[in-house]
């Protein structure tokens, strides 16, 4: 199935928690929330159609900070710092961002700092930590024709994650299983940013926005998409998480400011099958 498909919509008010007061003007076709004790592994919760793959957009930046901090291109929460170039193209937005460390990099989600990341790793290593990694469909050819792949390829392009694999990403990560080094772990934890969820959750994770592709290839901005995906502490109980949604027109919110609060406000019910 290619990602840019109509799935068939579904009644979402029964998908978020009873209470959840986010004011948004984005409207859900469809969402999937996946959670799972970071311990043991065993799926907790798991609502909505989750093994499709979509185009994981900045979420994407979580396994980059981590190839970066093991091959030593990220030294720290705040080293390198790196300023914008007029050649990296950045949007509106991120040219306000001249100089950008790991930390802004995650928080504000700047993309030509990826891509300067990826540039500085190069084809050959980029493409083999993916596959290290068993990150979804592993495809990093980028754009059809155009080579853009070391820059663009998790950009609504070639590579492509299930809700249900950005799980079994998060639990390989935090159970110590992927081909890094402990340094690449423990950098890439200080890094990610933190948010305060409800009933006092401590929450860490990443969010992605982007939009879905027409039949013709082109991006249609009536299907915004969004994802949060990361792991959330309460006492002595860690889970990791992924909430990813697809809208049903155009919104001024974000998919992955969207999907972020949303699941802050829902972490306790999540939290609670156990």
């Amino acid at each position: 199935m290619k990602i840019w498909m109509t799935a068939t919509a579904f009644a979402v008010t029964a998908f978020l928690s009873a209470g959840s007061a986010f004011a948004s003007d984005f409207e859900l076709e469809r969402a999937c929330t996946v959670a799972a004790d970071a311990s043991t592994g065993r799926v907790i919760y798991r609502k909505g159609d989750c093994d499709q793959r979509f185009s994981p957009v900045s979420s994407f930046k979580f396994p980059l900070a981590i190839m970066g901090f093991d091959s030593g291109l990220l030294k720290s929460p705040h080293d390198p710092v790196w300023t914008l170039r007029p050649e990296y193209n950045a949007s509106a937005r991120e040219q306000a961002f001249k100089t950008v460390d790991p930390t802004i990099w995650e928080k504000d989600s700047i993309v030509w700092f990826s891509q300067q990341l990826t540039r500085k790793m190069g084809q050959e290593k980029f493409a083999d930590y993916v596959a290290k990694f068993k990150y979804g469909n592993m495809d990093v050819s980028g754009d059809q024709g155009k080579g853009n792949g070391l820059t663009h390829a998790w950009l609504m392009s070639s590579l492509t994650i299930s809700p249900d694999e950005q799980i079994d990403f998060l639990l390989r990560f935090k159970g110590r299983k992927l081909p890094v080094s402990e340094q690449a772990y423990t950098l890439t934890e200080a890094t990610i940013a933190t948010f305060q969820g409800k009933d006092g959750w401590e929450v860490h994770g990443k969010t992605g926005s982007g939009s879905l592709r027409d039949t013709e290839g082109g991006i249609n901005q009536r299907k915004p998409q969004g994802w949060f995906v990361g792991w959330a502490r309460k006492g002595d109980r860690e889970i990791v998480f992924a909430r990813h949604v697809i809208g049903k027109k155009k919104s001024d919110t974000s998919g992955g400011l969207q999907a972020r609060d949303t699941l802050l406000m829902d972490i306790p019910v999540i939290a609670a099958n156990h």
